[in-house]
């Protein structure tokens, strides 16, 4: 008989704001944001509390959080400091298990099945993590405690900040049913909308639907909808996580008004690219280039090469030249980035040998 999986998701409560908060606590009951200057160009990467009750959220413009909030305190982000603090935490994480999988700087999973510690509670363990976080690190987390990732990391929302929600396993069905299919992670406004018109607000009423309507509707990601929907999450914590991705991008102080004024300006951005791949060019290679838009009305466009895979401007400038094409708006920020495949994975070939 399969052991019950017992995972806990640990999310640190506005986590780049209350590392600045801690070093500075004049600063505690102010709102407080880390981003760039509202006179420029800037946006918001994250917000304490006091900031949030005001509307204002990470990836806001600056100027329009400053509109919400004149009093607002801007601070430069400092991700050195914040990739330390991750580390110092992670190192508490490992005195419960060795399975942690980090999803960013500030949230991981963490898997405690079978452990001996707190005889052998998640719950329990959940709560002296968050404890030392707070007194060897001055920082609060939030965490949630389930049988597989999904819940988890819906529970760790529950109570924040500062607090911990357990799902256990005879509690799962009746926990679904009431859950709105928004929490659902990968479904983003597009699908709660596609699911709205079809009168699906829950995942009681997602149950409803039989898996061939979904496939109907939502194609490869059908399964994944309908076991979630249920509260089903087989996937393992994983402990190494293959990059997928290593992308920059720039947000320009003046829009940019031509594809002419975009191509010089690419350049910067091409050479930091280079210069975050060499960090991991030995683990990777390329499998296609891409290219981020964002337009002055803020919509996205992205262009990306399935059949150019070479490491160089011209090829990006390509990419610009159609993603121009599909808006005549002036554009305020580019990105340039590489989609990646693991060195030791096997390639399959069309080709027999």
């Amino acid at each position: 008989m399969n052991q019950q999986r017992k995972i806990i998701h640990i999310d640190m409560d506005a986590f780049f704001a209350s590392v600045e908060i801690r070093d500075r606590p004049e600063l505690a009951k102010y709102p407080v944001v880390i981003g760039g200057s509202p006179e420029g160009r800037g946006v918001i990467a994250a917000a304490n509390y006091v900031a949030r009750r005001y509307g204002i959220h990470s990836a806001m413009p600056s100027y329009r959080a400053q509109k919400l909030c004149p009093d607002l305190i801007f601070l430069p982000s400092n991700f050195d400091k914040y990739r330390l603090e991750s580390q110092a935490i992670h190192e508490i994480f490992h005195r419960y298990t060795d399975l942690i999988e980090p999803l960013s700087l500030d949230e991981a999973y963490l898997d405690v099945s079978g452990k001996n510690h707190c005889s052998g509670s998640a719950t329990l363990m959940a709560r002296e993590i968050r404890e030392s976080i707070y007194r060897e690190r001055g920082l609060c987390a939030s965490a949630g405690i389930a049988p597989n990732k999904f819940l988890a990391k819906v529970a760790s929302d529950w109570n924040k900040p500062n607090g911990q929600f357990v799902i256990s396993p005879n509690e799962v069905s009746e926990f679904v049913r009431s859950l709105p299919v928004k929490k659902i992670s990968g479904i983003g406004k597009r699908s709660a909308e596609k699911l709205e018109t079809l009168g699906v607000y829950t995942c009681e009423e997602l149950q409803t639907l039989s898996l061939l309507e979904l496939q109907h509707h939502f194609g490869v990601r059908a399964y994944r909808l309908y076991e979630m929907a249920r509260g089903i999450d087989p996937r393992p914590v994983q402990v190494s996580r293959q990059r997928k991705s290593v992308s920059t991008e720039h947000t320009f102080s003046s829009d940019l008004l031509t594809l002419e004024d975009a191509k010089p300006a690419i350049r910067d951005i091409f050479e930091k690219l280079l210069q975050r791949f060499e960090k991991i060019h030995k683990h990777y290679n390329i499998r296609n280039l891409f290219i981020k838009i964002r337009f002055n009305d803020f919509t996205i466009s992205t262009v990306e090469s399935h059949l150019k895979t070479e490491a160089n401007l011209e090829n990006f400038i390509e990419l610009l030249e159609v993603g121009f094409t599909r808006k005549d708006l002036p554009v305020r920020l580019i990105g340039l980035g590489f989609r990646l495949n693991p060195i030791n994975e096997v390639q399959l070939t069309l080709w027999p040998m």
